[in-house]
């Protein structure tokens, strides 16, 4: 499940730092803000790939999918992206325990 969730997470860091670009042309939003923003999103994302095998760690993961929709309010691409990803981490939760399991099996066998 790491393996995959971890490669997920990877993929939105990109991603947010992409839309931080993005956000960066609205004059509404100061550039401060937006890479203070942007950039705590990032560090969550790879800090989480350490933590997402611990209690905890794949509920953490479903808020940051959340708040990478909710960001569609200031890009509006985001609700598109955000949903992605969060198909993205659901496929890889659902399907990295599966594989987890079968590794387990695998080894109870061996």
């Amino acid at each position: 499940m790491r393996t995959l969730c971890s490669s997920t997470l990877i993929g939105e860091f990109f991603i947010i730092g992409f839309a931080g670009l993005v956000a960066m042309k609205d004059p509404s939003l100061s550039v401060s803000t937006v890479w203070l923003v942007s950039g705590v999103a990032m560090l969550l994302c790879v800090l989480m790939c350490a933590v997402v095998t611990r209690p905890g760690g794949v509920a953490l993961g479903w808020v940051l999918q959340i708040a990478l929709i909710a960001s569609g309010v200031f890009v509006p691409t985001m609700y598109f992206m955000g949903a992605v990803f969060a198909g993205l981490w659901w496929a890889s939760v659902h399907f990295g325990r599966k594989v987890d399991e079968a590794k387990a099996r695998f080894a109870a066998e061996g």
